[in-house]
């Protein structure tokens, strides 16, 4: 039995592959870079992550995207002995007024493929596939065929932004799309028709979506059809698994799923889904993906094995050999040429612009560049809150000269939404060490707390994160703990923090940041970087 069935560490959006004995997962990173994150597993109940295969300027390049645009929602199949990644780069998400009403929602969808015969290899540059919407997949037929999908965008004022799910041929051959597109899928009552994956199953296509939007009416769509244009009839029940109008159900969210075959013939879902805080609403873990056992009934239909199609915290287990992998340390000592997986930055693909582990070796040195809220080059090195209670620490030697020169360590969701414990330097009070939150609920864009002033030399800073709240401490090499007395609000790390209508997709990060808006380029030294995750179960002060 798999117990809260929750992947951690996992981003939104997967895709699933099976491939002999082996099981991969595919998931959204955003403007996070590398791009695409793809964890591995040959039990279904262990992961571990195993590369982000975006890592060249020729396959990606974020800079200037807004916050939450980059990849989404990337799709990972196999055939004729290689891997195929189709993915989104977005590169606009806005609403454009016209004549004081309503106007264009204007975006910037690319999608592309790329291509590998390891998983863990250098891929391909990529092939330019188009520019139509988002939420592409490449469905391999049996007759060899590949066939594009992906939902439709429509930016005319008064028509159905989601305007459906379109279908063309690929030509691996000619590296381009072939043949005129046909929308294959309108979708339902529901709306926010997208996430396509298509499936062959007895002579029958299976069409999967997504529909209701990302948030609390998210749902897993089924049609079938016994040709590939359809027409496409619904699924008895329409929606095979969400928690639409089930506020009880501890999984929320559910949606945008994809499918998995087993050797035995078992199928498992994987889908997006949200754990929120209790009286809260806010989901300070972001979207993340869970994987739930399915059945085939006799009337050739997928449904939850209980039928009640909602999303469970338990389900059986394939039953294959246990396949654990070594537990990841706590503590990344920087000690390696390159930086330990875990660990991610913002849309740049020149990370030699804004970090390097050669500088001083043992350590993770990071350049100052431009504002923690920089959309371009931002010296930001994190990676993703897993749990609800964490405590992160890091030894940071940093030796300001002015106050437009600052370091520290920061909780972060994007631009408009962090906490920040840095330490900087004021002509009147000298060097000291203060908090910047920006508040995405508030009219106040960004505020500081009092200024702490410190000694020159090394600092420990530290982050205790525990559900909604956050404290922060920081103490000298051979000093205590010295803690700041306010407890700040973890909950707006979340997408639900924020203005109706914004981007926000991308979960919560915790990591080490340097800006110099100067622009002398001072650097900041990391000597290690803890992260520990708290049992809330076992441990009473996380709670």
């Amino acid at each position: 039995m798999i117990r809260n069935p929750i992947l951690p560490g996992f981003n939104p959006d997967p895709s699933i592959v099976r491939v002999g004995a082996d099981y991969y997962i595919a998931t959204s990173t955003f403007e996070w870079f590398p791009g695409v994150q793809i964890h591995h597993s040959r039990d279904l109940v262990h992961w571990r992550l195993l590369t982000r295969p975006l890592r060249r300027e020729s396959q990606l390049n974020m800079l200037g995207a807004p916050d939450s645009c980059g990849v989404w929602a990337p799709c990972l199949t196999h055939a004729d002995g290689l891997f195929h990644l189709i993915y989104t780069d977005v590169k606009r998400y806005g609403r454009t007024s016209v004549g004081g009403a309503s106007g264009a929602s204007l975006r910037d969808f690319h999608n592309y493929l790329v291509t590998c015969d390891r998983i863990d290899g250098e891929w391909s540059d990529p092939v330019f596939l188009n520019s139509s919407g988002f939420d592409p997949s490449l469905f391999h037929d049996e007759d060899g065929r590949k066939y594009l999908l992906n939902m439709l965008w429509d930016h005319r004022p008064g028509h159905n932004r989601f305007a459906g799910i379109v279908l063309q041929e690929y030509s691996p051959q000619a590296r381009a799309l072939v043949g005129e597109r046909r929308v294959i899928f309108p979708g339902t009552a529901l709306g926010l028709t997208e996430a396509p994956h298509l499936y062959k199953r007895d002579g029958w296509y299976y069409l999967l979506t997504a529909e209701g939007g990302t948030g609390w009416n998210h749902a897993v769509t089924m049609a079938r059809s016994r040709s590939i244009d359809g027409p496409y009839e619904l699924h008895p029940d329409t929606h095979i698994l969400t928690s639409f109008n089930r506020p009880d159900a501890p999984l929320q969210r559910a949606g945008h799923a994809d499918l998995v075959e087993t050797a035995e013939g078992e199928t498992y879902a994987v889908y997006l889904c949200g754990r929120p805080l209790p009286n809260r609403g806010r989901c300070v873990l972001g979207r993340e993906t869970a994987i739930q056992r399915m059945v085939w009934g006799d009337d050739g239909w997928l449904r939850t094995m209980d039928g009640q199609g909602l999303p469970s915290l338990t389900t059986p287990s394939p039953g294959l050999p246990a396949h654990p992998f070594p537990t990841a340390p706590a503590r990344s000592d920087f000690d390696d040429p390159s930086l330990p997986l875990d660990f991610q930055w913002l849309r740049s693909p020149h990370p030699e612009e804004l970090f390097s582990l050669f500088a001083r070796p043992g350590w993770l040195r990071l350049y100052g560049r431009e504002t923690i809220g920089s959309q371009f080059r931002q010296a930001l090195v994190a990676r993703r809150q897993q749990a609800f209670c964490v405590s992160v620490a890091t030894f940071m030697d940093f030796h300001p000269r002015h106050f437009q020169q600052m370091a520290g360590l920061v909780c972060y969701y994007g631009g408009s939404k962090f906490h920040y414990l840095y330490v900087s330097h004021d002509e009147a009070r000298g060097r000291h060490i203060r908090v910047m939150s920006a508040l995405p609920d508030s009219t106040q864009a960004d505020a500081f707390t009092e200024m702490i002033p410190i000694p020159e030399g090394p600092i420990i800073l530290r982050a205790e994160l525990d559900y909604e709240r956050l404290r922060f401490a920081f103490r000298l090499p051979d000093g205590d703990w010295v803690w700041l007395p306010r407890i700040f609000d973890a909950s707006i790390l979340s997408d639900e923090a924020t203005s109706p209508g914004a981007p926000n997709f991308t979960g919560a990060f915790i990591g080490m940041a340097c800006q110099d808006m100067a622009g002398s380029g001072v650097s900041a030294d990391f000597d290690w970087f803890d992260y520990q995750e708290r049992d809330y179960r076992a441990d009473p002060t996380c709670r």
